[in-house]
């Protein structure tokens, strides 16, 4: 059975004059339930990260001065959004549950976010809506505990992870793969292991082509034992921030093909959320559903 991480704070309302879709995370487990594809029995309410574990990440400075919120009007900037406590709170509680899904990925094959994918953290700050980096927490994590493991992050939102490339950047045993809009944000790329930057337009066939192509290159460099994916939906032509031309079902397609990539290697996987910006919240809904759709239908 997969298991779906997801709490009520995941809700947080943003202060009047700041437009994010929020509510898309009720919106989504909502949906799920109500057509059967998930039963209350997948999900799980994660707990709130630790310390200790965030500092496997993130410096003890930065960390310092987001709990007791005392971030910089420049550094707010950078992230995007009025940092508050309760928002801090929100993401203690997104990075745990995914940390908490290394265990279910590893019982089931998969386990789930409902948000997360925050790749814009850098260990020392945060950017483009991103205050603590999940996947990172969550590999930093794994690795502790594990030294041995080989990690693949296979990031599919829009953006590049710029935060995620360079947490990693010293680090033989985490294999980054972004493949992003080359002319989106951020502006200035860092450096992953593997970096696709697309072409503004990009439509299913090329997208699905080069994604077909490059897993089984990478398993093959590189050996990966587990993966976490990170599956934004703003790869998505309704998309307002995207700028790629990728159908609702080319965006089904993806998610099919990476998690049948590690279903096809026994390789347990951890999916985050991502972005996504459609005018229309039914269109951000109805593709972050397909990632689950389709995960249960391969794992249960």
């Amino acid at each position: 059975m997969v298991k779906i991480a997801y709490s009520p704070i995941y809700q947080y309302e943003l202060p009047e004059g700041h437009r994010f879709p929020m509510v898309k995370y009720e919106l989504i487990r909502e949906q799920l339930l109500y057509e059967g594809t998930v039963t209350p029995e997948h999900f799980f309410h994660p707990d709130r990260l630790s310390e200790e574990v965030a500092m496997l990440t993130h410096t003890k400075e930065y960390w310092d001065k987001l709990i007791h919120v005392t971030l910089s009007r420049s550094e707010e900037r950078a992230i995007g959004f009025p940092i508050t406590p309760q928002f801090i709170e929100r993401g203690r509680h997104i990075s745990a549950g995914t940390v908490q899904g290394i265990e279910y990925a590893m019982q089931f094959g998969c386990a789930m976010n409902v948000a997360g994918g925050t790749h814009h953290a850098f260990a020392d700050r945060g950017e483009g809506f991103c205050c603590l980096n999940d996947q990172a927490v969550a590999a930093n994590y794994l690795l502790a505990r594990e030294p041995h493991r080989r990690i693949l992050i296979v990031d599919l939102d829009v953006h590049q992870g710029n935060g995620t490339a360079a947490i990693f950047t010293n680090e033989s045993r985490v294999f980054t793969f972004s493949m992003h809009g080359e002319k989106n944000y951020p502006l200035r790329k860092e450096k992953s292991d593997l970096d696709i930057g697309l072409p503004d337009g990009t439509q299913d066939e090329a997208y699905l082509a080069i994604l077909r192509e490059q897993l089984p290159d990478i398993y093959a460099r590189f050996r990966p034992d587990f993966v976490f994916y990170q599956s934004g939906v703003d790869i998505l032509e309704t998309d307002k921030l995207g700028k790629l031309n990728v159908s609702r079902q080319g965006c089904r397609e993806r998610d099919r093909i990476v998690l049948e990539f590690c279903q096809q290697h026994n390789l347990p996987v951890v999916v985050s959320m991502g972005g996504g910006y459609s005018p229309r919240i039914a269109d951000i809904v109805e593709a972050h559903a397909n990632t689950f759709r389709v995960a249960t239908e391969l794992f249960g």
